[in-house]
């Protein structure tokens, strides 16, 4: 999220993102893809199934200079440019379009939202998920919708680049939850992939599936979310319990360093060492930070998007197993103070790969943000990512 837009993303994951610097961006243009039906990995069947995307540069005649940019857990296909004339740029603008580490004068970059996508408010966002319209009952699906797995965010991309003429992808990336998908696709289309970048991303173990329901417990507490269904007139949404758990993202992919400003503040008129009830600055940043964050997005889409990154590789026996006919080319970039996808786990991942036989790089991505140095943080790496480009 761009706190323009009243956000972060985020793992991102994410929410409450810092501005990007201001430069000149081209202006690009959100379009849908009209994806039709879908069979899940679940086996279930989604009709009319729709996903937002954008592009930029042109795809060549042998449609192999096309580039992949998945996005994190909270954002959109925003991943450069602007959507209209002196908006918020994208997360990667930074490395993305003419001339850029991305260069949209030579490779055709496409970055699209995926399948239950949690901005459903966002006028710029098209997903299908639980607050699209069911067309068998004419109300919204809530919680009958079918369970949705990282895969299937592929499988439906697959469908759209294959509707755009790629052949073959020269880089798919993405930080966070769009490092997920990256990793997925490599494993899906080892043929397909020339090269993948995940950054700040590893494998999703079982601890990481504790924290990923910890994100989302307070959703279910929430009385106003009645398992789903509070999508009728005059039923309010779970704002509360969706802040709470915005909050707790929003916290977890932050480091030490960035809180060290709310160091012994308070707001003013409160005292938490005289009233039980009074707040210190921190927890009034977050409260505020996950109530913009709540109003911005959908509450069972954001229990969907938990589920989809808890089902990651889900087709495989092991990591191991997944990485061992990926494909061959990687970048890994790490962020050393990140609180998700801890150090360790990315470097057990680099071994995994390593030990599978692929060509790895890696790089780490530095900055105050711990997590989201990997959305806001990647301009320094330009020269690393350009050269993984060229080798």
């Amino acid at each position: 999220m761009i706190q323009r837009r009243g956000l972060l993303a985020a793992v991102a994951i994410l929410a409450s993102l810092p501005l990007l610097p201001a430069a000149a961006q081209e202006v690009v243009e959100k379009k849908v893809f009209e994806a039709g039906e879908f069979r899940t990995r679940g086996g279930a069947t989604i009709p009319n199934t729709r996903i937002g995307y954008q592009t930029m540069g042109k795809l060549n005649a042998a449609g192999d200079n096309a580039v992949l940019i998945c996005h994190f857990f909270s954002g959109n296909s925003h991943a450069f440019g602007r959507l209209s004339a002196g908006g918020p740029a994208g997360y990667w603008d930074a490395i993305i379009g003419p001339g850029k580490a991305i260069d949209t004068e030579k490779y055709f970059v496409v970055s699209a939202d995926t399948l239950v996508n949690v901005n459903v408010p966002d006028a710029s966002t098209v997903t299908t998920g639980p607050a699209s319209i069911n067309p068998d009952t004419g109300r919204p699906y809530g919680m009958t919708f079918p369970v949705i797995a990282m895969r299937d965010f592929v499988e439906v991309q697959k469908k759209l680049l294959d509707s755009l003429g790629v052949k073959r992808l020269a880089l798919v990336a993405g930080p966070s939850n769009g490092g997920l998908q990256t990793i997925e696709w490599a494993a899906a289309y080892p043929d397909f992939v020339e090269r993948a970048m995940p950054v700040i991303a590893a494998e999703i173990d079982a601890w990481m599936q504790g924290w990923l329901d910890i994100w989302e417990a307070p959703i279910r507490l929430d009385p106003n979310w009645r398992e789903g269904d509070y999508y009728g007139q005059g039923r309010e949404p779970p704002l509360k319990g969706l802040a709470e758990a915005w909050k707790i993202v929003t916290l977890h992919a932050r480091d030490r360093l960035w809180a060290k400003q709310y160091d012994r503040k308070l707001p003013e008129g409160q005292d938490p060492a005289r009233k039980i009830g009074d707040r210190f600055a921190i927890e009034k940043w977050l409260d505020d930070a996950a109530a913009a964050r709540a109003r911005t997005s959908d509450a069972n889409s954001f229990l969907y998007m938990v589920r989809a990154n808890q089902l990651f590789l889900n087709d495989y026996p092991s990591l191991a197993a997944a990485m061992e006919g990926a494909a061959k080319r990687w970048l890994v970039i790490p962020s050393p103070t990140d609180r998700v996808f801890v150090l360790d786990g990315a470097r057990e991942f680099i071994e995994v790969l390593r030990k599978a036989g692929k060509q790895v790089d890696t790089a780490e991505v530095t900055g105050p943000l711990g997590h989201l140095n990997g959305v806001v943080g990647m301009a320094p790496l330009a020269d690393r990512i350009r050269a993984f480009l060229g080798a």
